[in-house]
């Protein structure tokens, strides 16, 4: 199942990606989940980000070729960072190029959206507590990351999450999806799950030995080697086998 946030006319709803639209459900997959019989055709449909996280979760260097071209080592255990909540934004949103920044770049994830309450979840359960999983963009402002010398600010500005189109609920990171990142039809990225240094799994288990997740609470698993700069103007692709692109275009403040 797909699962999309859509704002139809007035009204913002979640519902089924199918060929002929969005089959419309009341509440939410994280309360209260039924099907409607109202089917919204893609024509008059927005997509929103998929879900509205409390938190983003963030693993550094999950990818020894990307902690490579960082001139990092691969960390002994899943490196973590937080995105705030108004950083997401959804598919064909504008990512806002701030000016304190000249050097932006994109980071091509895959993510995890956690489906209850979590708290010291075993690796063995972490399948329990996951509703599926989604394409992320990890923006980031490379200059004043290497400035700060942490990661907080070049991090959280707004518009530096994007998230999207849907939820794949039947996806297994443990098979070699393709994760790709192109910038005006270039492709920039190419990297596969599977390389992945922390296995979702590894990583759930990880961050709620630290913190408790809420529902609808989003985990980036890392991104592959290949990630650069974009400009005013740009249009980034982040493309995952079985959830499909996200896109989203760079543009100035």
């Amino acid at each position: 199942m797909k699962i999309v946030r859509i704002k139809a006319g007035d009204d913002i709803a979640y519902g089924m990606a199918d060929s002929e639209g969005v089959l419309i459900y009341r509440g939410s997959p994280f309360v209260a989940w039924e099907p409607t019989e109202a089917v919204v055709p893609w024509d008059v449909v927005q997509l929103l980000s998929p879900v509205l996280p409390t938190k983003v979760v963030c693993v550094g260097k999950n990818y020894s070729e990307h902690a490579d071209e960082m001139d990092g080592d691969v960390p002994d255990e899943p490196l973590i960072f937080i995105k705030p909540a108004t950083t997401v934004i959804g598919q064909n949103a504008s990512v806002v190029y701030p000016k304190q920044s000249k050097e932006v770049h994109h980071e091509a994830e895959l993510a995890v959206v956690v489906s209850k309450v979590a708290r010291h979840v075993k690796a063995e359960d972490a399948s329990q507590y996951i509703l599926g999983y989604t394409a992320a963009n990890d923006v980031t402002a490379r200059d004043l990351q290497n400035k700060d010398g942490q990661w907080t600010r070049s991090k959280s500005f707004d518009t530096f999450c994007p998230l999207g189109p849907a939820i794949e609920t039947e996806l297994d990171p443990l098979e070699r999806l393709a994760i790709i990142c192109k910038v005006n039809g270039e492709v920039r990225q190419a990297g596969f799950t599977s390389d992945m240094v922390f296995g979702v799994a590894e990583i759930l288990e990880f961050v709620t030995s630290v913190m408790t997740l809420l529902p609808g609470d989003v985990i980036l698993t890392g991104t592959p080697a290949g990630v650069g700069r974009v400009e005013p103007g740009d249009i980034m692709e982040v493309e995952i086998d079985g959830i499909g692109t996200l896109i989203n275009r760079v543009v100035e403040r």
